[in-house]
């Protein structure tokens, strides 16, 4: 996956999109971190694929929490700016699942795991995660599982 991001960097500085470069870069820096990250603690020094949409995800999750605060701060740009990202980032992670599958697999996990209330919730996300990771944004699944689990 990496090769392909900085396949896309440079396709990126041939065409002179500045956000893109800008964002892309970002994601590489990121991915070189984690790569040393990995190393000082003895492990390999590549990384793996899912380590890296986990790296994605975080990202596109600290976007999100900036947006949130720019929109109260009334910072227009800014969420544009954020969600340019977002949407640079989002080309390189799995098809994420829409709010009505995402839904569906939360009651199914619900079933599954025989979860009742709201202290069950943790077997649930765990199910969710063991079996969904890639595809089904957490953040959304959470919300929904609260919600079914009152």
């Amino acid at each position: 996956m990496k090769n392909t991001i900085v396949n896309q960097l440079s396709i990126s500085q041939k065409s002179g999109d500045k956000v893109r470069i800008h964002t892309l870069r970002l994601i590489i820096a990121a991915i070189k971190d984690k790569e040393i990250a990995s190393r000082s603690n003895g492990e390999n020094d590549e990384i793996s694929s899912e380590v890296v949409t986990n790296l994605l995800k975080k990202m596109i999750k600290q976007r999100n929490d900036s947006i949130e605060m720019f929109q109260k701060a009334n910072r227009q740009e800014l969420v544009t700016k954020e969600k340019e990202e977002i949407s640079i980032i989002n080309e390189f992670l799995p098809e994420q699942l829409d709010e009505s599958q995402t839904i569906n697999i939360c009651e199914d996990a619900i079933i599954q795991t025989l979860a009742k209330n709201l202290k069950d919730i943790g077997k649930v996300i765990k199910f969710l995660k063991e079996n969904h990771a890639d595809t089904l944004d957490m953040a959304i699944a959470s919300k929904i599982l609260k919600e079914k689990l009152k």
